[in-house]
């Protein structure tokens, strides 16, 4: 097994006396510094050049693995390319330095961005109304559900308390539910990946305050039932939720709102490209029907001044009659975020938003097809953008973890591991629209290699990874004994 490499802290670098720039003397008066409770003479600052400060954060940074340097096939997160100029509009002056406390008159060309976005997703989704507040999918999804129980409290049916969810629904959706006091009551799938009607018949009554269904779901199926599950959830009183995760494979295509939903977020770090990771910008737009329109939280963009041939109308905010309020400081990501997926979307129009879904969805059966017979597909049919393989063999005491660590020797990013949860040793492969057939190709070639290897080499695939900086990380020790602070040199004494 390789070695693994253990590189030096920046504090192990240093050289007493070394230095990073020398300062010219100063030709204007100085000053004294701040008093001595204010300096930290003991602080143990490293002395290095400047050149050991910038190969040093270098070589760090190659450490990382991003959807610029290869593919990033992790299911249920959408991790597409995201194109260049997203980063140049979100970086131009009017966008970049302006405040959202400004007077409106100062930001009118925020405000417009703001509202066009709202119209396209409302075109997009078939929405009545789209607030761009929630920070991120789950943020949506708590947004989504308060509202839903806002509109039965207003209407005086506090009998509903109970969430409908499948049990191929993203983790979030019994979090967000719970989190509101609401019981959740897991639905079933059938054995095409569908959500059961028998079971959701029985669990539809007058205490249902809705259903949160993912469609495509998690297994990447789309329901074959989906009419009779709206039909079946409306027809006790309750609210449809969709979970927009999986909205890649639908643009252009369906409208959500068209299928009876009353309600869902957008992933835009997903679906319209905003980077997705490393702890944001996430944004989780939500589109509600007609119904919730009063209920979206306060305020929305809207035009509050209607112009005519010679006037631009004024666009500034509004708050809708029964408004659930503001769910965040000011009016959501803007230049991380909703910047990024105007442009994106103003980029590929209607028909290249139809095109993002069929060649996602044209990928993922790809490469289920290639590894059909190779690796177990329990739910086999015709998916949408994503499917989930079995990452077990029989006679082989493989797992899909380990096949995760090995795919990383062959320059590839694991697909989501051991979700959803209803599928053994799962691998949850979503390829996304971005990737060519020579990376799919080599994708699917890494994994029926690995599939050999599970049976005549494991011990290759327990002991992996073998040529990445790090050898395999302890994920329970790591999990169960955290290490929240930061390295420190030999000698130092933390309580001074």
């Amino acid at each position: 097994m390789m070695a693994t490499i253990v590189e030096p802290t920046i504090f192990e670098l240093s050289s007493p006396g070394r230095t990073g720039v020398t300062m010219p003397p100063p030709d204007v008066p100085t000053v004294d510094l701040p008093s001595k409770d204010l300096l930290r003479s003991e602080l143990p600052l490293p002395e290095l050049a400047e050149v050991d400060v910038v190969r040093h954060y270098t070589r760090l940074s190659k450490f990382n693995y991003s959807v610029d340097d290869g593919f990033y096939p992790l299911g249920s997160c959408t991790m597409k390319y995201n194109p260049k100029i997203n980063e140049d509009t979100c970086r131009l002056p009017g966008y970049l330095f302006t405040h959202p406390l400004q007077p409106i008159e100062t930001v009118q060309g925020n405000l417009v961005l703001m509202y066009e976005l709202q119209e396209w997703l409302k075109e997009i989704s078939g929405f009545a109304g789209v607030t761009l507040q929630p920070a991120a999918g789950a943020h949506g999804e708590f947004t989504g559900v308060l509202m839903m129980a806002a509109y039965h409290k207003q209407r005086g049916d506090t009998k509903r308390t109970k969430m409908l969810i499948p049990d191929a629904a993203h983790g979030t959706n019994p979090a967000s539910a719970g989190m509101l006091g609401m019981s959740v009551v897991s639905i079933p799938s059938d054995e095409r990946g569908n959500v059961d009607l028998k079971a959701l018949e029985a669990a539809c009554d007058d205490t249902v305050v809705g259903m949160m269904l993912t469609n495509p779901n998690t297994l990447g199926m789309f329901d074959e039932h989906i009419e009779q599950v709206v039909k079946l959830v409306k027809g006790c009183g309750g609210l449809m939720y969709g979970d927009g995760a999986n909205l890649n494979a639908l643009l252009g295509i369906v409208r959500p709102g068209d299928l009876g939903f009353d309600v869902m977020h957008f992933n835009l770090h997903k679906t319209f490209s905003v980077p997705h990771g490393g702890g944001g910008p996430g944004s989780g737009p939500v589109g509600v029907s007609e119904r919730l329109l009063d209920f979206l939280p306060s305020p929305l963009v809207g035009i509050v001044e209607e112009g005519d041939d010679d006037i631009e109308p004024l666009y500034g905010f509004v708050t809708p009659k029964h408004s659930i309020g503001r769910m965040k400081a000011f009016h959501g990501h803007f230049g991380g975020g909703l910047v990024r997926a105007y442009t994106y979307i103003a980029m590929h129009g209607p028909d290249g938003l139809k095109d993002i879904a069929q060649y996602a969805v044209l990928n993922a059966n790809y490469l289920q097809a290639k590894l059909r017979g190779i690796y177990t597909i329990p739910f086999d049919r015709i998916c949408m953008h994503e499917f989930v393989a079995e990452g077990r063999f029989e006679g082989s005491d493989v797992r899909a973890l380990d096949i995760a660590k090995r795919l990383m020797d062959y320059k590839f990013h694991p697909p989501t591991n051991y979700f959803p949860l209803i599928v053994h040793e799962a691998l949850m492969i979503e390829p996304t629209e971005t990737e060519n057939k020579d990376t799919l190709d080599r994708f699917a070639d890494a994994l029926i290699k690995i599939a050999e290897e599970a049976k005549t080499q494991p011990d290759l695939l327990h002991n992996a990874p073998h040529t990445t900086p790090f050898g395999r990380m302890d994920e329970v020790k790591a999990a169960r004994e955290l290490v929240l602070c930061c390295w420190l040199p030999e000698g130092y004494d933390s309580e001074k």
